[in-house]
């Protein structure tokens, strides 16, 4: 089956949820047993990019967005971990779209190749802010670039969810195909290496509706969903999901394997310390 042709049946069974009232879940994977209890569990889609492989070594998320390595040749190594242990759900890759070193076609054809079904834009500049943010797109280094790898992989036939940080990112987004737009309202909170600075509940409310309208006035049938910030955990989630009016579902990385991970292990370790002869 061709690219766009699993897109396509991709994108009927998300409307088709939409239609029924089931929200679409998405996470992130950062190894390969992360990726197959995920699927386990039901997920509807599945990305991989270097910030999972960073966080799951212990590191914090915005590792990913530092020098410590090719984003985009990272996201290749992973497939060789994750792409085999999941049996049908959809894998995304995260795309650096800012990398000035990369031939997309090639690099489109590298990633369908393995097996990737679709793309996100991540690592992204819309994480960033302040003086350095505005240097970055003053020498040509700025989320335009993420819009136009995200127009690319689009007209390639991949499906495309990319991050949008505002209603001007969801616009630009919908207008270069994005099928679906994640509204990310930072990094996420809770757990050892989890954000304290962030949006509230309630401003994440207000954000994703404004954001949603603002792409729906381009195509009326772009899908939203929500991450980050203080939409840490299913509550949250179910918060945010109870009070939008232009929301489609939830995506989570930290929240998918992170924060399960570091709950469960420390429970575990409690549980044998707790051991008697």
């Amino acid at each position: 089956m061709k690219l766009v042709e699993k897109r396509e049946e991709l994108m009927r069974g998300f409307r088709s949820m939409i239609a029924e009232g089931n929200p679409i879940v998405g996470g992130g994977a950062g190894t390969g047993i992360s990726a197959k209890w995920e699927e386990a569990g039901g997920i509807d889609l599945i990305v991989i990019y270097n910030s999972g492989r960073y966080r799951m070594a212990g590191r914090g998320s915005l590792a990913g967005l530092m020098a410590y390595g090719n984003a985009n040749e990272i996201v290749k190594e992973m497939a060789y971990e994750v792409l085999p242990v999941v049996r049908s759900t959809p894998v995304l890759a995260g795309i650096n779209g800012t990398d000035p070193f990369v031939i997309w076609d090639m690099f489109f054809r590298e990633l369908e190749d393995l097996g990737f079904v679709g793309v996100q834009n991540f690592p992204t500049v819309g994480l960033i802010d302040g003086v350095f943010r505005q240097n970055l797109e003053e020498t040509g280094m700025g989320y335009a670039l993420e819009v136009e790898a995200i127009r690319k992989a689009s007209q390639a036939g991949f499906l495309t969810t990319p991050y949008v940080f505002s209603a001007e990112d969801a616009v630009a987004m919908t207008e270069a195909g994005a099928d679906i737009i994640v509204c990310h309202m930072g990094l996420t909170t809770k757990g050892s290496i989890g954000a304290k600075t962030s949006k509230t509940l309630d401003d994440c409310v207000g954000l994703i509706d404004r954001w949603a309208a603002a792409a729906r006035e381009v195509r009326e049938d772009v899908i939203v969903l929500c991450h980050g910030g203080p939409i840490a955990m299913p509550d949250d989630a179910q918060y945010v999901l109870e009070r939008c009016t232009g929301i489609n579902g939830f995506y989570g990385a930290s929240s998918m394997e992170r924060l399960p991970t570091e709950v469960a292990i420390k429970e575990q370790i409690e549980r044998f310390k707790k051991l008697t002869f």
